[in-house]
């Protein structure tokens, strides 16, 4: 009930303002479970894609959306609840992966579609980033479902990261064909098994997106980024 008031309150918005085109929508199965794989381009992601779609997509959240204290924080928690966010705690890496995965499992035995990003965070520059290998082909291994690669175009012009007004800019979504890995039915634990199925998601979300691919993960990029630009300030005082 909630996720549907919801959904009408902030979704048909979301379409009237920026009328996002949308390719491949027939891809999305009418009923059962499936995982849709996506890039990050943009916090607004997780509110585009479930706005053109019928059904309830789950995302998962940090925990503090649902934790901070006061007003506002209840405000928040009651969104993130509202538009079909799971809580994970992220403070310990590992526990957070594990987290993740439980909970996707749970949303796909639910007969209900799991949205994941499975570059783990958002691309600091436009580019697509290494799939983190574990979260995504787990969770497939051990429900079954089919991944639908999924890409976001043009979110990130929409709400740059750090800006809190967004640009009246018309995104766009492609959704690609299911992708099947019951042939790795029972594999869970070999780690190039898991690679493997990573890899050729991302793959086909490159070809979606028209991305240019980065063969390293987005948070080694993010912290490449801020160790340059933490050197050029210091380069910058140092030639004052």
């Amino acid at each position: 009930m909630i996720y549907g008031a919801m959904k009408f309150s902030i979704g048909g918005p979301l379409r009237l303002a920026f009328r996002p085109w949308v390719e491949g929508i027939e891809n999305v199965p009418a009923e059962g479970p499936a995982i849709l794989a996506s890039n990050h381009l943009s916090f607004s992601d997780s509110f585009f894609l479930p706005a053109v779609l019928d059904r309830k997509v789950t995302f998962i959240a940090k925990a503090e959306y649902f934790t901070s204290p006061g007003v506002k924080g209840k405000l928040t928690a009651a969104f993130f609840k509202g538009v079909g966010q799971l809580p994970v705690d992220r403070s310990g890496a590992r526990g957070a992966g594990e987290a993740a995965i439980k909970s996707g499992i749970e949303v796909l035995e639910r007969g209900e579609l799991f949205g994941i990003y499975p570059e783990g965070t958002r691309s600091p520059d436009g580019r697509l980033y290494r799939g983190k290998p574990g979260g995504l082909a787990r969770v497939a291994l051990a429900t079954g479902a089919p991944v639908i690669p999924v890409a976001m175009i043009d979110t990130e012009k929409v709400q740059p990261p750090g800006k809190v007004l967004p640009k009246m800019i018309r995104p766009g979504i492609r959704i690609g064909k299911p992708l099947d890995f019951s042939r790795y039915q029972g594999m869970e634990g070999d780690r190039y098994i898991l690679r493997s199925i990573t890899d050729e998601v991302m793959y086909e979300i490159m070809k979606l997106s028209g991305q240019e691919y980065v063969d390293i993960y987005a948070t080694a990029a993010k912290r490449q980024i801020a160790e340059a630009a933490k050197a050029a300030e210091a380069q910058k005082k140092a030639e004052a």
